[in-house]
């Protein structure tokens, strides 16, 4: 696999084709390369029986005005205006199946490139931060990769196939003219072609502003549209269907706009260029017929300078295509050829060794951290989760609790401090197998829109299906998903919406139970849950904890009353810390918020109950009155 970066370099075909050339030409694909020789010697074939082709037409032309001069190589069964005929057609089906048979062989290679350099970003896309992926968008950033990978295709196609046979094509046009006819033909057809390509570039380059104000209402419709679809229950809750149609419509609208444009210039500049060169084949056909009326030419010199013409005006008109579409396949994947050139975040170090754990202490020793310089969030913080243990992290909202697990994960990296596990500082170690041996369930479980099976094996992809089973069992999910009419094999929507949030818990808690990391990070895991719920998913999580070194990231504090200790944050920093009966004792701030939480548990158990009567009272009443009634 080609692996070298390749970066926007806009305007510049030449430094484009040079970025490309590695995965046109790839080192470790003899058989492509092969294929990339292959179609180059078809390539020049099909040019060197293009060029006989207007001398068939001439010499059979010139047979039947009676004026044939034949070639001492071409055989005498050939002379005649039939065979002659019959020849010049059967040129033109040989030259073009060298074309066809160029186009075949070189598919793959094209195709492979384009696979190449989506893989490279698809990688690349995955290499990036958090960071970068909180602050854009999807439908957007899924728009770009789209239409980068097809202007790869069109720039590797169009460079390869078409530019070297034309410039052949034009080297062996010139040579005829300037020896059969005389150079004042080639001086016509280098004005034509030189006043046609200057056209053409200038044109091309007015219409790429148009096509890339195009792509950028696309791109903003396109996202639009995911971003409405992915909340649609968002949507139907404030019923805000019409103003979404709305957005959508704007965006649609500069979409109509900017297109409408770009197809009325490509009809202008087809126009200029139809003028160009019909004046100059006008001329070159003026100067012919005059050579043919002084007798200087025959009818067949007349029609092979107009076949010659009209041959000419086919690679001449594809050198307008031709870069038209590079420099559109520019416009499209720049944008992709960016993403490419952002550099990770996060990276390895040079010498970074993958992360063994023993036991599975974490410290975090004196760390500071802060997603924007302005704002610091942590300030500080030390702690150490022992071996086997359970620490709970608590404290109100904005006080740093989740970004902690972020930067276990090392998703970001942070300004001061460090953080290690069993020794071995997080920094030194490759995110790959730091992230290995720890598994997280998350507040918001996030499931891929596919079978309850598949989203389990995430865990662990070469997982077996009785392993699967037994996870499910263990995360207390099992019997619902064999009462489903398609059990393990049931789709569970986007982002695992046809499932509650209880059911998508369990999911979370079976695919974590199957990775059996040495640790655990319970990101505020019940959260989200009623408490009824929340009782039946804690017994679970309990269960996956025990001899695991375990984070609780807890807002519930009812779930942390058995944690081994309890950190409380508070603006950055520790506030207190200790057991839950030591921290009431201490009647600081953890005592302030389990009264808190206590009175609002109390309050709503108690318009249960109130409901829950007041339906009993509506009942007995219904039924006092049948009684009464009979």
């Amino acid at each position: 696999m080609a692996s070298k970066t390749v970066s926007a370099d806009q305007g510049n075909p030449i430094g484009t084709l040079k970025n490309l050339w590695p995965y046109m030409w790839p080192a470790d694909r003899p058989d492509l390369k092969m294929r990339v020789l292959w179609a180059s010697v078809f390539l020049l074939l099909s040019k060197i029986v293009l060029i006989m082709v207007p001398y068939f037409f001439k010499w059979a032309t010139d047979a039947l005005n009676g004026e044939l001069t034949a070639p001492d190589w071409l055989p005498m069964m050939l002379a005649t205006p039939v065979m002659l005929v019959i020849a010049y057609n059967t040129v033109r089906l040989v030259q073009w199946g060298f074309n066809q048979l160029r186009d075949a062989l070189f598919a793959r290679v094209g195709q492979h490139a384009v696979r190449q350099l989506a893989y490279k970003t698809f990688v690349h896309m995955h290499e990036l931060s958090l960071r970068f992926h909180l602050e854009r968008r999807t439908g957007g950033l899924s728009r770009v990769i789209e239409r980068g990978t097809k202007g790869i295709e069109t720039i590797v196609r169009f460079t390869i196939l078409n530019t070297a046979p034309t410039l052949i094509e034009f080297a062996l046009t010139a040579v005829i003219f300037g020896f059969a006819y005389g150079w004042s033909y080639v001086a016509v057809t280098a004005v034509t072609v030189w006043l046609y390509i200057w056209f053409t570039v200038r044109a091309s380059d007015w219409r790429i502003s148009i096509r890339r104000a195009m792509n950028a209402s696309d791109t903003d419709a396109n996202t639009k549209a995911v971003d409405s679809l992915l909340n649609f229950e968002t949507v139907k809750y404030f019923g805000n269907e019409d103003m979404e149609a709305r957005r959508f419509d704007a965006s649609m609208a500069g979409y109509e706009k900017s297109a409408t444009q770009v197809w009325t210039s490509l009809g202008w500049l087809n126009m200029g260029q139809g003028v160009i060169f019909g004046l100059g084949m006008m001329v070159m056909m003026v100067m012919s017929a005059m050579a043919v009326q002084a007798g200087e030419q025959t009818i067949g010199d007349f029609v092979f300078i107009n076949a010659m013409l009209m041959q000419l005006s086919v690679p001449l008109n594809f050198i307008g295509f031709v870069y038209r579409e590079i420099r559109q396949g520019l416009a499209d994947i720049e944008q992709m050829f960016e993403l490419l050139d952002v550099a990770p975040e996060v990276r390895d170090a040079p010498d970074a060794r993958s992360l063994a754990v023993e036991n599975g202490t974490i410290r975090f020793n004196d760390v500071s951290f802060s997603y924007d310089p302005a704002r610091p969030i942590l300030k500080g913080i030390s702690f150490e989760v022992p071996a086997g243990k359970t620490i709970a992290i608590v404290g109100p909202s904005g006080a740093g609790k989740s970004t902690i697990s972020r930067l276990l994960y090392r998703f970001y990296d942070i300004q001061s401090g460090s953080i290690s596990i069993d020794g071995q500082n997080v920094d030194t170690v490759t995110q790959k197998s730091l992230r290995a041996a720890i598994g997280m369930v998350p507040q918001d479980t996030v499931l891929f829109n596919d079978t309850i099976a598949y989203n389990i094996r995430y865990g662990r992809v070469g997982a077996s299906e009785a392993e699967i089973h037994k996870a499910a069992e263990l995360a207390q999910i099992g019997d619902f998903i064999e009462s489903l009419p398609e059990g393990y094999k049931s789709m569970v929507g986007e982002r695992g919406l046809k499932l509650s949030g209880g059911e998508k818990q369990r999911v979370a808690i079976a695919r974590t139970i199957l990775k059996a990391p040495p640790i655990l990070i319970l990101d505020e895991a019940t959260s989200a849950l009623d408490t009824a719920t929340e009782q039946e998913i804690q017994t679970a999580l309990d269960f996956v904890s025990k001899g695991r070194t375990t984070l609780v990231i807890a807002h519930r504090l009812s779930t942390v009353v058995s944690a081994d200790e309890i950190i409380v944050l508070q603006d950055g920093v520790i506030a207190e810390r200790g057991r839950h009966a030591d921290l009431l004792a201490h009647k600081g701030l953890y005592a302030s918020m389990w009264d808190r939480q206590r009175e609002a548990t109390e309050a709503e158990e108690q318009l249960k109950r109130m409901r829950e009567d007041d339906e009993f009272g509506i009942v007995t009443r219904r039924r006092t009155s049948e009684i009464g009634e009979s």
